[in-house]
């Protein structure tokens, strides 16, 4: 089938009734319910614009001639990754970058190793098939994925097998003929029950050992799979106007714990079963981690262009563009976005073929960014939150401004340079709610920990980058020194 419509994504929706708790209750409709419903709207407007923009949105099957998505597209070419990014950051701009879980993030993923499958061979080549049959499945039927990376935090000082409660995460309890049983639980699901299915794959910073393999699992299966519910946590969306809440009141995506009741798993949603080195390589092999890592700095790159526009927006609208300060703040943010764009640049412009046929891009630039960009983008909200000053909490609602008598008098109380109170509020709502709104700290706090714990990836980054080179500069330059080394020989 083609690439669906949003009404059809909200339909599958209805019909999936995903086992999905949120404030102490059972959604009956998740696109309904007051948590679900207004970033489900906005999920549904990605999947329209898809045929309001065919031309960059869409791309015809290899194997089925039907329009699908082009976020799912294998690139072949320089030009193929350029389109794929093209139409990654149509999708960003709905959003301001907003929505970090949006469908292009795990479509790349599945192409990915949907392609670079022979991984998954090493312990049955059952599970390369499958890795491939399945990236096919979810780009002819434009399949929507949350995923699950992590065990519950009970306690870090110990691997898996070593908790008090070794049963609380993931693990596997049997091996059927026609599938696996798994129970337990995982973190954090974004856009859990609001999506088609869920991906299982492990950690891409946390390394297992053999005593951990009945917790190294990889498999996809449908949202609505008996013993499978997702409790989300508190939404951010009150429910407000999105004049008052524009951020929150369409993108508040949500994250779930997953918990599997003695799940089933058919053999061939299985990818990998009890086998920690497939697991530890699974990212970096496939070059799943690549094309996912292209995806975020393409999002990303428009989510500083939203911020910067915010900031510039708020520096004309009261006047102080003016002032030195002023101006060196918002240097930095332009500086950061010319750096991301000189990331993404260098990543499509150096991009190689892969053994698959797939063009991958430069990792040296990606990896660059995405473990600079957690460190940065608190950076970015603080320069916000400190150029809108006092004006951040002066910021009356919706209402307040519709009232017959203060209406008027708030709109001369609060007025702007160039803008109406109504509209300088507006605007300072914006920057509330990218800064200081329930919203805007999980953005940061998720910007942080996007790929996992910042330091331990700056270590990864550490021991990996080839620092050889560099060492070999120096010794060489001092070997070119005049003076000669004194004999201590004997001393």
């Amino acid at each position: 089938m083609p690439a669906k419509t949003g009404s059809e994504y909200k339909a599958r929706l209805k019909e999936a009734n995903n086992n999905v708790y949120i404030h102490g209750e059972r959604v009956d409709d998740v696109t309904e319910h007051p948590a679900f419903k207004n970033v489900i709207n906005s999920m549904a407007n990605l999947y329209d614009l898809q045929y309001e923009k065919q031309e960059k949105m869409l791309y015809t099957s290899p194997t089925t001639g039907n329009k699908v998505g082009m976020t799912f597209l294998q690139p072949k070419t320089i030009e193929d990754l350029i389109k794929r990014r093209e139409a990654i950051q149509e999708w960003a701009r709905t959003s301001g970058g907003m929505m970090g879980r949006s469908p292009d993030y795990l479509n790349a993923e599945v192409m990915a190793m949907g392609m670079n499958n022979e991984l998954f061979a090493e312990a049955d080549p059952m599970f390369a098939e499958n890795a491939r049959k399945y990236y096919e499945y979810c780009r002819e039927n434009d399949i929507s994925l949350t995923h699950t990376l992590i065990h519950p935090q009970v306690n870090r000082a110990k691997a898996q097998h070593e908790q008090k409660d070794a049963n609380v995460a993931l693990h596997l309890v049997e091996k059927r003929e026609d599938g696996i049983i798994v129970d337990g639980v995982r973190l954090l699901a974004t856009q859990g029950g609001i999506t088609d299915e869920i991906l299982v794959f492990p950690s891409t910073v946390k390394r297992s050992g053999e005593k951990d393999d009945p917790y190294s699992l990889a498999f996809a299966i449908p949202n609505n799979t008996p013993g499978l519910k997702y409790f989300s946590r508190e939404s951010f969306d009150y429910g407000k106007s999105s004049w008052d809440h524009p951020l929150s009141s369409r993108f508040e995506e949500g994250d779930a714990i997953v918990y599997f009741d003695n799940v089933f798993v058919p053999w061939e949603r299985v990818f990998v079963c009890e086998d920690s080195s497939i697991c530890n390589r699974t990212f970096r092999e496939t070059n799943a981690v690549v094309h996912m890592a292209h995806q975020v700095v393409a999002k990303n790159v428009v989510k500083t262009e939203f911020i910067l526009g915010v900031v510039l927006s708020l520096m004309d609208s009261i006047g102080i563009d003016q002032f030195q300060h002023v101006k060196d703040k918002g240097t930095e943010i332009m500086l950061v976005l010319e750096t991301m764009r000189s990331h993404l640049y260098r990543a499509e412009h150096n991009a190689k073929l892969d053994k698959s046929g797939t063009m991958t891009p430069d990792y040296e630039a990606l990896d660059a960014a995405r473990n600079w960009y957690p460190r940065i983008y608190p950076r970015l909200v603080e320069i916000l939150r400190i150029l809108g000053a006092s004006g951040l909490m002066g910021i009356p609602s919706e209402a307040d401004f519709q009232h017959e008598e203060i209406g008027p008098l708030l709109n001369r109380a609060v007025q702007a340079k160039n803008l109406e109170g109504y509209d300088r509020v507006q605007l300072f709502r914006l920057a509330w709610d990218l800064t200081l709104s329930a919203f805007g700290g999980r953005q940061m706090h998720y910007e942080y920990y996007f790929f996992g714990d910042p330091v331990k990836m700056g270590m990864t980054y550490f021991d990996n980058y080839d620092k050889e080179p560099y060492k070999e500069f120096v010794k060489d330059f001092l070997s070119n020194t005049k003076s000669k080394k004194p004999d201590f020989a004997g001393v």
